[in-house]
């Protein structure tokens, strides 16, 4: 039976290294590869900075996944594979933001929306994914609206700029530097954006980057040589990027805090740190890193488990609904395709008997009306009984009852075999 097969590589047993070793080219090629696969009727990507998943509609997906898995060289250690069931409640629960490092982030949601967005643009996807990514957004925005999971520091980004509200009592008139303008670096910036700040500076490599997250927030784009003197004037330093070394270190901050007596907080989210550990040592400087946001996290934790129950609560009800969708249309599949079949055979038998007709004498349309209506009132009444029993088998999860009547008729031929 078809069905939707997942491998999930996350933050909960991989480092960031073990997930980017796990990853091999860009997306669509990963999409493409999948694809070509002839067991692999739909396939789609999640991937972000915590993760790694591949979902695929396969009647061997588990098989499938665990060959891909092993020929990309990820250690059993790190991967889980789920099956059709354990997909769904993983789906819906990674839309609700329940396996997110920091439970209900509200980044997740669009992450699925637009990597789901590019598997369909490939033409990767079908009517079984459609329909459990769908019903995953529904449940998200549902979850994100019936309960308050994500109220409070609710990403990596927003809890630095809650642990920095926290420090300095308020932020209001204050200057924030931001170094990066990638993923992490833009909900930094749009968290702070809502705080009433002086004035928010961004630093990246690419200045074009920082110019177009500083238009978008109101903000100023420095060039990223020039972080130094902006570092002298700032309040708080939140770095996020991606660099594979220390881009504040001891001597760059000596430099920066020469003839300055105000103190500065160095808040560093970045994986693998942006912040040498020394500059704690120059004098006025406070430096925090990933680690201090579990203190945020900690405060909140009690909130969010509570409203944690009320999305399960919700899950479990769209669950049920998912799953009775996904029965409907696998019988309604059936019946479409049976349908077809007779109606396919319904008109060449008529135009088979009106030609033979014609022969012996000329005809008028309401003659042919007549047939036509005729040949179209048996095919309903003979399919009338079968498509009731298909729907009472689906719904009573009689598979036997679908895979008889798939095989008998021939149905499901689009399909790759």
């Amino acid at each position: 039976m078809t069905e939707i097969s997942s491998m999930v590589i996350t933050h909960a047993k991989a480092s960031v290294g073990e997930m980017e070793g796990a990853w091999h080219g860009d997306l669509e090629g990963m999409l493409k590869h999948l694809f070509s696969h002839e067991l692999i009727h739909e396939c789609a990507v999640l991937k972000t900075c915590n993760r790694v998943e591949i979902y695929v509609v396969s009647s061997k997906g588990s098989q499938v996944l665990f060959h891909f898995a092993k020929k990309m060289g990820v250690s059993s250690r790190i991967v889980e594979f789920y099956d059709h069931d354990e997909t769904l409640t993983h789906l819906l629960r990674l839309a609700s933001g329940l396996e997110s490092m920091i439970v209900g982030e509200d980044q997740i949601l669009g992450q699925i929306k637009e990597l789901y967005a590019v598997a369909k643009n490939a033409g990767t996807t079908g009517n079984t994914l459609d329909t459990a990514f769908g019903k995953a957004i529904q449940v998200g925005k549902r979850v994100r609206t019936e309960t308050g999971i994500n109220k409070g520091s609710v990403s990596i980004g927003s809890a630095a700029v809650d642990l920095a509200d926290e420090i300095l009592d308020g932020l209001i008139g204050k200057t924030i530097l931001v170094i990066g303008a990638g993923e992490m670096g833009t909900l930094v910036a749009r968290a702070l954006a809502h705080k009433n700040i002086e004035v928010i500076y961004i630093a990246n490599r690419t200045f074009e980057r920082a110019e177009m997250l500083a238009d978008e927030l109101c903000g100023l784009a420095v060039s990223y040589s020039e972080i130094e003197d902006y570092i002298k004037i700032a309040d708080v330093v939140i770095s996020a990027t991606s660099a594979p070394h220390y881009v504040l270190t001891k001597e760059i901050m000596s430099k920066a805090m020469e003839n300055r007596d105000r103190e500065l907080l160095l808040i560093d989210i970045a994986n693998p740190r942006d912040i040498e550990d020394e500059v704690t040592e120059v004098p006025n400087v406070t430096l925090h890193n990933i680690d201090g946001l579990r203190i945020i996290n900690e405060k909140n934790m009690h909130m969010r488990r509570e409203e944690a129950k009320k999305a399960e609560v919700l899950i479990e009800e769209e669950l049920v609904l998912l799953n009775a969708q996904f029965k409907r249309q696998k019988a309604d599949g059936l019946i479409s395709e049976l349908y077809a079949r007779l109606y396919d055979v319904r008109e060449q038998e008529k135009e088979h008997a009106i030609n033979r007709l014609k022969a012996y004498h000329s005809f008028a349309d309401v003659e042919i009306k007549v047939i036509d209506d005729l040949t179209h009132s048996l095919v309903n009444k003979i399919l009338a009984e079968p498509t009731k029993v298909l729907r009472n088998a689906a719904e009573h999860d009689d598979e036997k009852m679908l895979d008889t009547v798939s095989k008998l008729f021939k149905l499901n031929g689009a399909q790759k075999e």
